[in-house]
């Protein structure tokens, strides 16, 4: 059996603002929907499933988020998942230059939740809430630097 991970779904509050965070920092958008119908009440298990999508890829090629923005049912508002809770936790990404990836985030309102650690002088990393409440992880590996 071959199995292949396609993309990360995340729901989304505002997804022309989550698609503009991601983009700033790397990720090109690959195509936009709007899906309903009964094949998206079945495949999700919603009735009346209404949905704006966009599908983001990683400069690599190598990872994908899809976003997903509700128009029916209306989304729930939740609290925002901590890092030790159980269930889908965080979006990681590394990146080059992690210095200038969080200026990026800063300049759409995010910032580090606790600053940024030095793991062992392999990584700098750190944790920041992103749209919508998103757990989003940068890490730059020091020793390609």
């Amino acid at each position: 059996m071959t199995i292949k991970l396609e993309n990360i779904g995340i729901a989304v509050r505002d997804l022309e603002e989550t698609i503009s965070f991601f983009s700033d920092l790397g990720l090109t958008v690959l195509g936009r929907d709007e899906v309903s119908g009964e094949w998206a009440d079945t495949a999700v298990g919603l009735d009346g499933n209404h949905a704006k999508i966009a599908v983001l890829q990683t400069p690599d090629g190598q990872g994908q988020i899809e976003l997903f923005e509700y128009i029916h049912p209306e989304a729930i508002e939740t609290e925002p998942t901590l890092p030790n809770e159980i269930g889908m936790h965080r979006v990681a990404f590394s990146v080059d230059d992690i210095d200038d990836s969080l200026a990026i985030a800063a300049r759409h309102g995010y910032h580090p939740l606790r600053g940024v650690a030095n793991y062992q002088d392999v990584y700098k990393l750190t944790y920041l809430r992103g749209p919508s409440g998103i757990l989003v992880m940068l890490a730059q590996d020091l020793t390609k630097s």
